[in-house]
């Protein structure tokens, strides 16, 4: 991916224009304060405490001296960085219905069910979606084809929702980490000056513990979920998708044509337009759609009359127009990470992180920990990698550490960690492409948890990093 502005550092700052440390503090504890109460206490929708935010940041940077061009430029530069997240969601929701209406989903769901048991599902769902993801370069694409027919399967055998979602996030997070097709894999290595084979290298440890541990951790919840094999409810998905769809080979073009773009290499946003065209044809002529209701579907979504109220509620969907819910809450979350960004706030809270390690460990969990609070105040993964991997990078010289220890930092606590946040791009849209809420899946997104920690752990304990010092390395700034 390619950057279309810079972020700020602390001397790109004017003097009268750079807030102190507390200062900084001020719009960061609003935006909790706000999202807290608005959200968990009054219960409203995130939109609301985001626009709180959104005005009180904006209000923040008119008393430090921007003027409204400033911060519109700065709400330019949120929106800018997130475009391509933007896009994808609206292309996604689309792709889900025709895929729906091509047969495509409902045949994973019908053929999935007849091949797993529940005891066995979520780890080798976790497995297959980091293999799909490792192959096609995106973790999206992945959770918004195979997750929806998983989220189906696992429905059919008995397996909680939030267990599958979790599962299938986790893996497609793993994959994506480690694929060289990858954005943001990519976007660590070319911020941080690093080779993206030696930062995929430098990842590959850290990614495969948390992996393994998340695997083991799905292989002991489906010991508790698999009991015995609901016949009933996978009879009843079955009689209803077959009696409904044409189950030919045919219809699963949509999908073939989709990793196979993927596996050449092709962006994820073309790629998905073009599965979406694959997957009207394939309802044309495979399930003999007339050509205005197919493309309906692609504008409206998905209302199946299956015979089963199971199966109509699996497959309902909401098509180009149902993603208006999910892209306000990403537009108004961009546009309050783009304002924060541009009054300074990340940038003076980057430096004073910086200012306060004194190791090359505590550098390296400082940098994770920077991450995944950019994360949660810009919504959007690219800014969490972006702006830590570009203000530290003099640091991690001073310290005599090599740049693929502050891409692999990035992105470790980065990349993950957007889909447990409800309003962060990433966990809006897992939440929307899955049907399941953000804090209901949080708690079996195991890898989101422990591919931070296995950071932590392995830079706290010294395992491969230098343990120089601050003031031990010989070509320290004074």
């Amino acid at each position: 991916m390619a950057l279309d502005f810079t972020p700020k550092t602390v001397d790109d700052i004017a003097p009268e224009r750079r807030p102190s440390f507390r200062l900084a503090l001020a719009p960061v504890l609003a935006v909790v304060l706000f999202l807290g109460v608005g959200s968990a206490v009054l219960g409203l929708d995130p939109h609301v405490p985001l626009l709180w935010s959104i005005v009180f940041t904006g209000a923040f940077g008119q008393y430090l001296g921007y003027s409204w061009p400033d911060l519109y430029e700065g709400i330019s530069n949120g929106l800018l960085m997130g475009l391509q997240a933007i896009l994808i969601i609206f292309t996604i929701y689309a792709l889900i219905a025709t895929w729906v209406d091509a047969g495509t989903i409902p045949a994973m769901m019908y053929f999935g069910l007849e091949l797993l048991s529940p005891r066995v599902f979520l780890p080798v769902a976790a497995i297959l979606a980091a293999v799909v993801a490792f192959a096609i370069g995106s973790s999206w694409t992945t959770v918004g084809t195979l997750g929806v027919a998983f989220v189906g399967i696992g429905t059919g055998l008995g397996v909680p929702g939030p267990m599958t979602v979790g599962a299938v996030i986790s893996g497609a997070y793993a994959g994506d980490k480690q694929s060289p097709l990858s954005d943001t894999t990519n976007l660590a290595a070319g911020v941080t000056n690093t080779s993206l084979y030696d930062h995929i290298y430098r990842m590959r440890t850290g990614t495969a513990i948390a992996f393994g541990l998340a695997v083991l951790g799905f292989a002991a919840l489906g010991l508790q979920a698999g009991g015995a094999v609901p016949a009933d409810r996978i009879a009843e998905i079955q009689t209803a998708v077959d009696g409904t769809y044409n189950l030919s080979l045919f219809v699963f073009a949509p999908l073939a044509i989709t990793f196979g773009l993927a596996l050449r290499g092709y962006p994820a946003l073309p790629v998905l337009v073009v599965g979406t065209f694959a997957g009207v044809c394939t309802a044309i002529l495979v399930q003999g759609a007339a050509f205005v209701p197919a493309w309906e579907v692609f504008m409206s979504g998905t209302a199946p009359e299956t015979g089963s109220e199971l199966v109509n509620d699996l497959l309902a969907t909401g098509g180009l127009t149902g993603s208006a819910w999910t892209i306000t809450i990403v537009v108004a979350a961009l546009v309050l990470g783009g304002l924060l960004e541009h009054t300074g706030v990340l940038a003076v809270l980057a430096h004073h992180l910086s200012q306060g390690v004194q190791s090359s460990g505590g550098l390296i969990a400082g940098t994770g920990v920077s991450a995944i609070l950019i994360n949660a105040l810009t919504a959007q993964q690219y800014m969490s990698i972006v702006l830590p991997g570009m203000t530290l990078r003099n640091l991690y010289e001073e310290f005599g550490l090599d740049s693929d220890e502050l891409s692999r930092a990035v992105e470790a606590a980065g990349t993950p960690t957007g889909a447990l946040i409800p309003w962060h791009a990433g966990g809006v849209f897992m939440a929307s492409a899955t049907g399941v809420a953000t804090l209901s899946y949080a708690p079996y997104y195991l890898f989101g948890f422990l591919s931070p920690l296995v950071l932590f752990a392995m830079a706290l304990s010294g395992r491969g990093v230098p343990t120089t010092s601050r003031d031990e390395h010989p070509h320290r700034a004074d």
